[in-house]
């Protein structure tokens, strides 16, 4: 049978340890305690095979336990797991400085849990065997009766024959520290026959002896005439290979107890320590993708912090969390996921060298830790490397998947740091490239605490913005490049914070990206701009159109048709009057492969629009395939037009693709009398931008479309 004991002061947690503890084996037994101190009493007698104890415990805590357990004959060798609810690693580091053999973070995982214990277990068993047949070993070879004789006799074939049959390294020396007899099995491992092994120098006879260890201890033996407490060390087999034995060394006494020479007895541990290093390789490594984990990368950034400064050498930790990742496991399943994280690791293995550690934190989470380097650009180059690494979309269980990642770089001191800080600042820095539009590296510096402080805030209020009607829409006219008419407008949302008065997009659409908020508040804008379109309508404006951006998240909806129709069916806009823009992304994202939906939709007579074309990966194939009516070129190839011969090449050739496949075309971003001169040139059908029209109100667009329905009119 195996004893776990379990040491916790709250009754609750004790019943489910136990419970857990029993699932580790069908002989296991399990003995709880409230208090450290009463197990302490009851270890006086008791013999557990593991200890499982909380940190956290009045009294005394987990790590001085575990030092009191550790210097108690009765379980200073038995496997101690630490459970802790702190994060901070600092607790962990002082529970493992104290003896702990592992530890588990609070609430537990109860498979994880299971599994650790039962694999602890049996380490147990095996240590426990290999200590018994030790003992069993030396009780055999130290019968001072039964030895004495045959030491008198001086009888070497039956000395031979007694221990020849044990599967040890056994051998005897003299005072002097020369060879006296050994068994058949150290004289395979010797290389030698046994009589040439006698008379040599001890240290002489097997290959890897640490020298200097034998000599003191078997000095030790001789003059104290007490046995010395096994040890562990590494001899070279007759193949070559390192073994590990666990050796015994005890005094060889004469007839008048005067000690004359020292026995050794080593048993091949090798498996037992192959099974305990896989154990801490379990402990220190990720089971999915073989990389190191959050353990081993706090222990090595530990291990930095006390080494001594030096000018001009510095660290820096990566922190990367792979974008929109949860998209993928909701849409695709955890067994995709799980493959995809593995591809992800192999690229990031690529970007590896002898100064850099790759790890995975947990879930998407990875890191590198990049040692010795100068100055911050070295650390900003490996991140763009990253970056461009992960770029390219990864082909996993018959998708395709862009798996980009957003990087936070906290570099490292020497001094008034703790591992602890060093990755909150990294996660500050990760969180500041997710904000500011992912696929991108943030650097940690001192006033980035302050901006995600800000951001927090952000957040918590646009929680209830839009109960509070503080989301307003402002509409920007897309106009008739050959009639100079309003033919249509696109609702732009903004947010009139109470404090900080009206807010552009671009200073809170990336929050409500990363928290999902965008979902609901997208819904909200679909809503609110059909309503007004409607209303526009009714006011004598029956052929404009409303065009609204789609959020990428609102395609996670499997029934977004209905929902589109439920929004014009309640508003009475007509589906001729709804245009929807999609960026290139949502369009040919394979996990969420809004193809069938977009159909749908096209065929009930909306306007589908693919957004921002040419800054993306558009397959010129596949756009050709694409249910839409429209493309919206970026504004960035306007930019430097006129001036820009390749700039003006690039949107001639996409408004020629677009006629070619019967495609409207619509140009934003005009902010100039030229750039419109030259769409117009080109038989561009749509253009909006500041030199047209700047994003307005609802009152004050509706004053545009009265003034332009004049002045059209007039003209014509």
């Amino acid at each position: 049978m195996s004893l776990i004991v379990v040491v916790d002061d709250q009754g609750s947690n004790q019943r489910i340890y136990s419970r857990l503890s029993k699932l580790a084996g069908e002989d296991v037994n399990v003995k709880t305690f409230a208090s450290p101190f009463r197990m302490l009493d009851w270890l006086e007698e008791g013999e557990p095979d593991l200890i499982i104890t909380d940190y956290k415990m009045p009294g005394m805590d987990g790590a001085q336990l575990t030092r009191r357990l550790r210097d108690m004959p009765n379980s200073a060798d038995v496997p101690i797991i630490v459970l802790t609810a702190y994060e901070d690693l600092s607790f962990r580091l002082m529970a493992l400085e104290a003896g702990a053999t592992d530890f588990l973070q609070t609430p537990v995982n109860h498979e994880e849990f299971v599994s650790r214990a039962r694999n602890f277990l049996k380490f147990r068993r095996q240590q426990q065997s290999v200590k018994l047949k030790a003992q069993a070993l030396e009780r055999r070879l130290l019968d001072s009766e039964y030895f004495r004789q045959i030491a008198v006799r001086d009888s070497r074939e039956q000395l031979a024959q007694v221990i020849d049959t044990v599967p040890a390294l056994i051998s005897a020396t003299d005072r002097d520290g020369r060879c006296v007899f050994v068994n058949a099995m150290f004289a395979v491992y010797s290389g030698r026959d046994p009589a040439a092994c006698v008379g040599l120098p001890a240290e002489t006879l097997l290959a890897g002896t640490d020298v200097a260890r034998l000599r003191q201890v078997e000095r030790s033996v001789l003059t104290r005439g007490l046995p010395h407490p096994a040890y562990e060390e590494a001899i070279q087999s007759p193949e070559g290979s390192e073994r590990y034995f666990l050796t015994t060394k005890s005094p060889l006494m004469d007839a008048n107890s005067k000690v004359v020479g020292v026995l050794t007895s080593s048993l091949d541990v090798s498996e037992q320590k192959m099974a305990h290093e896989r154990l801490r390789e379990l402990a220190l490594h990720d089971g999915l993708t073989g990389l190191p984990n959050r353990t081993y990368l706090s222990n090595r950034v530990q291990s930095l912090l006390l080494e001594p400064a030096r000018p001009g050498r510095m660290h820096a930790l990566h922190l990367l969390d792979i974008d929109r990742f949860k998209t993928v496991n909701d849409t695709l399943g955890h067994y995709v996921g799980d493959q995809l994280l593995q591809s992800i690791a192999q690229r990031l293995k690529l970007l590896i060298d002898e100064n850099t550690t790759l790890s995975r934190l947990g879930g998407d989470e990875f890191a590198f830790l990049q040692e010795g380097i100068s100055d911050v650009s070295e650390a900003e180059s490996l991140a763009r490397r990253i970056v461009s690494t992960l770029s390219d979309p990864i082909d996993v269980a018959r998708h395709r998947v862009n798996a980009t990642a957003s990087l936070g770089i906290a570099l490292i001191g020497p001094h008034g740091q703790d591992v602890n800080e060093i990755l909150k600042n990294a996660d500050l820095a990760m969180y500041q490239a997710k904000s500011e539009g992912r696929n991108r590296y943030s650097v940690f510096a001192a006033d980035l605490r302050a901006r995600i402080k800000e951001s927090s805030l952000l957040e918590a209020a646009m929680r209830d913005a839009l109960a509070r009607g503080e989301f307003v829409l402002h509409y920007q006219p897309q106009v008739d490049i050959a009639t100079r008419r309003i033919s249509g407008v696109e609702a732009l949302i903004r947010w009139q914070h109470p404090q900080r008065g009206l807010l552009s997009p671009a200073e809170f659409l990336s929050v409500a990206e990363e928290t999902g908020l965008i979902a609901p508040i997208s819904d909200w804008v679909l809503r609110e701009a059909c309503r007004q379109a409607q209303e526009w309508r009714s006011m004598g404006f029956e052929s404009l159109t409303m065009a609204v951006n789609l959020a990428p998240v609102q395609f996670n909806y499997d029934d977004i048709p209905k929902m589109v129709s439920r929004v014009l069916a309640d508003t009475g806009l007509p589906s001729s009057n709804l245009e929807l823009e999609l960026t290139e992304n949502t369009f040919f994202d394979p996990v969420q492969n809004p193809t069938p939906r977009l159909a749908v939709l096209h065929n009930m007579g909306i306007r589908l629009t693919l957004d921002d074309f040419g800054t993306g990966y558009s397959s010129l194939l596949r756009v050709k395939m694409l249910p839409i009516d429209a493309i919206k070129i970026d504004r960035g190839f306007l930019e430097a037009i006129p001036g820009s011969e390749a700039d003006a090449a690039i949107v001639r050739a996409i408004i020629r693709l677009a006629h070619g496949l019967k495609l409207h075309v619509v140009a934003e971003g005009v902010e100039t009398a030229e750039q419109l001169a030259f769409l117009k040139e080109e038989k561009c059908e749509l253009a909006q931008g500041f030199y047209l029209g700047r994003p307005v109100a609802a009152d004050a667009c509706l004053r545009a479309l009265l003034d332009n329905r004049q002045a059209v009119g007039n003209a014509a």
